[in-house]
């Protein structure tokens, strides 16, 4: 079940993430975004329910760094193609085009090349592929 739920999280959280910022005024820049966050939602719903990925052991952490760099990383028990662990390094880039935010990173991994939305203190966003739902939310630690 493990690996579905991994695959089915590369799969859906890839294409782009998107909602939240615009709040209370708040207006994106390089120097409101850096920062470390880590994941404080993490959720996969299908048609047999919501599955909540951190209660599972995932975990979701990444520095954006003001020179457009990252560092992170993205672990999910069992999410493996193979039903191994998913254990990737986040190393990459990023960039803000308004409210969103588009991370490259070197790994291999739904986060690469996913778009958030900027908020106060977080990134979000949520997309749904194949009747499956994505959500994630990076809330900032530092």
């Amino acid at each position: 079940m493990h690996a579905v739920i991994g695959r089915a999280a590369a799969l859906c959280v890839v294409i782009g993430l998107g909602a939240c910022g615009g709040e209370d005024g708040f207006s994106p820049s390089i120097d409101t975004v850096s920062g470390s966050y880590a994941a404080v939602t993490f959720t996969l719903t299908s048609a047999v329910g919501t599955t909540d990925l951190l209660a599972l052991g995932s975990t979701v952490v990444i520095t954006l760094s003001a020179d457009g760099t990252t560092r992170g990383r993205l672990f999910v028990p069992g999410g493996d193609d193979n039903g191994g662990d998913l254990d990737v390094d986040l190393a990459g880039t990023w960039i803000l085009n308004g409210e969103t935010v588009t991370l490259s990173t070197e790994g291999d991994t739904f986060i690469a090349d996913a778009d958030f939305t900027a908020g106060r203190d977080r990134l979000s966003g949520e997309e749904s592929v194949n009747g499956t739902t994505i959500r994630l939310v990076l809330g900032k630690t530092g």
